[in-house]
């Protein structure tokens, strides 16, 4: 089969989207050995090693099925293609192609690829009507995010980011403290990761390799590469050590403020900042800076005063509170709430923050909690009623909220200089710095 061009597949895409109800093909009832998905929903897997093997097992167990799988490298994917669920699946490499045969066959898309593809994969599959559960981050740009977000709106699908610590129950928890006032008004959160440390090199020291190597039979190189520019193949970037690289990663920051800043924008309704200003290391603009510390501003919003938010990562941190009571530590990931009555300290994940008052009273529980991160998204899929009546984490939180992550991103280009934001136009006020409000596709995979 010839390979499409993406601007040839989307515009198949958008045209079958338009011709055809977001209602799966079988959902009328049994065809070929299928179930209705009243009793099962199938799904299409992108992305089968590492984390996507994790996520093709929580599916499962969430009660979906395999109907296909797509991955760049068959060898990573041999655990997944091995299992029992996906006997007889063809295991494709590139997802335009799985997509074109098999769409028929498949109601929802899991992605678990590097950063860089999960948008242009994503909006694919929103097109085509089919739910998605897409990993953290939820896309490499702040345009990508805004157009994440209005896809699954206007293919009315059902939408899931995988930031699992969403659904744990210890986010509501705090959220029910904050709302409580167990620390009074939230003046400041500061938010950390020990990453990227000994995880994946990132620096002013780490470029693209530029020798050419030969591209083992299992990879699949030029699917790899996707929406980024085209280069040699080289080990120093697949497997996983593709994050420090802005050409397909979105360094500490991209992976895990979607975790452990989650609880701020929950619990303090966090929307639209009014600036964004960065101190980072030395950036060479190729790969993520060793470390970095971001700020954000927050105007008042309802009953909530204005708030910073504080980001670092690299082996930074904030300072120990004196207050902080000696049993507690600032850990290698955390989020601390400082209030005018009091703290909060939190771990990784979305982890409970527990007020530093030992006597705090517990408040009353007032927030429905998740059947689970992929279980909810699951019975959500199938039209099933879930406790917290959408899925927690869908693309019109986790748009905004990445989008938000991002600016930390462009700040880096800019060190010390305080970026103004206007959150209507989703836009910088240096028109410089929009320029990084995307990356340019390879030609054969631009919209």
């Amino acid at each position: 089969m010839k390979k499409q061009t993406r601007r040839q597949f989307l515009s198949t895409a958008v045209a079958a989207a338009a011709t055809v109800t977001i209602v799966p093909s079988y959902c009328l009832g049994k065809t070929s050995q299928r179930l209705a998905p009243s009793d099962t929903l199938y799904f299409a897997k992108v992305g089968c090693g590492g984390m996507g093997g994790g996520d093709f097992r929580s599916v499962m167990s969430a009660g979906a099925m395999p109907a296909a799988l797509c991955d760049i490298d068959s060898k990573r994917a041999a655990g997944v293609v091995k299992n029992e669920a996906a006997a007889g699946l063809k295991l494709y490499s590139d997802y335009r192609e799985m997509f074109d045969e098999q769409a028929k066959n498949f109601d929802a898309v899991v992605v678990s690829t590097p950063d860089h593809m999960h948008a242009p994969i994503s909006l694919a599959a929103m097109q085509l009507g089919k739910h998605v559960y897409c990993q953290k981050p939820l896309a490499r740009t702040i345009q990508e995010c805004y157009a994440m977000r209005d896809a699954a709106e206007q293919y009315g699908v059902v939408s899931q980011m995988g930031n699992q610590g969403h659904s744990s129950g210890n986010l509501e928890r705090t959220i029910e403290c904050i709302k409580s006032g167990v620390i009074g008004t939230v003046q400041e959160v500061h938010i950390w990761t020990d990453r990227a440390g000994n995880w994946w090199p990132q620096s002013e020291k780490v470029f693209l390799p530029e020798e050419k190597s030969e591209v083992p039979a299992h990879i699949d190189w030029d699917a790899f590469l996707g929406v980024a520019p085209e280069m040699p193949y080289s080990s120093k970037i697949h497997p996983f050590k593709w994050r420090g690289y802005l050409d397909f990663g979105c360094g500490a920051i991209g992976d895990m403020a979607c975790h452990n800043m989650d609880p701020a924008f929950m619990a303090l309704d966090l929307d639209q900042p009014t600036y964004v200003k960065v101190e980072c290391s030395e950036f060479n603009q190729v790969s993520f800076p060793v470390w970095s510390i971001v700020e954000w501003g927050f105007p008042a919003r309802g009953d909530r005063a204005a708030v910073k938010v504080f980001w670092y990562d690299g082996g930074k941190k904030p300072e120990r509170p004196a207050d902080m009571p000696e049993e507690m530590k600032l850990g290698g990931n955390g989020c601390l709430f400082i209030g005018d009555k009091g703290k909060m300290l939190g771990g990784s994940h979305a982890g409970f923050c527990k007020p530093f008052d030992k006597d705090y009273e517990q408040p009353k529980r007032t927030l429905p909690r998740s059947e689970g991160h992929y279980k909810e998204w699951v019975m959500a899929c199938k039209g099933e009623k879930i406790n917290r009546g959408t899925t927690g984490s869908n693309f019109g939180y986790a748009g905004p909220m990445t989008a938000t992550i991002l600016m930390g991103v462009v700040g880096m280009y800019y060190p010390g200089e305080t970026l103004e934001w206007d959150g209507k136009k989703h836009e910088f006020k240096k028109d410089e710095a929009n320029q990084y409000l995307h990356r340019t596709y390879r030609k054969e995979f631009e919209f």
